[in-house]
């Protein structure tokens, strides 16, 4: 049974900084690009962040040089560091994993169940 467990959020401050964790079970990490996307109220769901598996990393322009997202395979696990935080990045956080490798009639694709992540003053 695959599960992405997201962790770490809540409210804080504008400018302040929180550090997301999904931890996942069920699923060969090493061979999955893990990513973090966001959804706001009335916004469509947007990538925040990816990571391939051999550690290339993208960003949407609205985090660059805020955010990092890191992964640990020995762990299973992917983080987003988020700094300078403002209030439009209020949004319900998901942990994506998507395998890299493609096997007919075998789903790749996973999601969390999402952590809310409030900035405001």
């Amino acid at each position: 049974q695959v599960q992405l467990a997201e962790s770490g959020g809540g409210l804080v401050q504008p400018g302040g900084s929180l550090r997301l964790s999904c931890a996942t079970s069920g699923i060969v990490f090493g061979i999955y690009t893990m990513g973090w996307f966001r959804q706001a109220p009335g916004n469509q769901r947007e990538l925040v962040a990816s990571i391939h598996s051999g550690g290339t990393s993208d960003y949407a322009d609205s985090v660059k040089g805020r955010f990092t997202i890191s992964r640990d395979n020995t762990k299973d696990t992917v983080y987003l560091q988020m700094n300078s935080l403002k209030p439009e990045d209020t949004a319900v956080y998901y942990c994506n994993a998507e395998r890299e490798v493609v096997i007919h009639g075998v789903p790749g694709d996973y999601w969390g169940q999402g952590t809310q992540v409030t900035v405001s003053s």
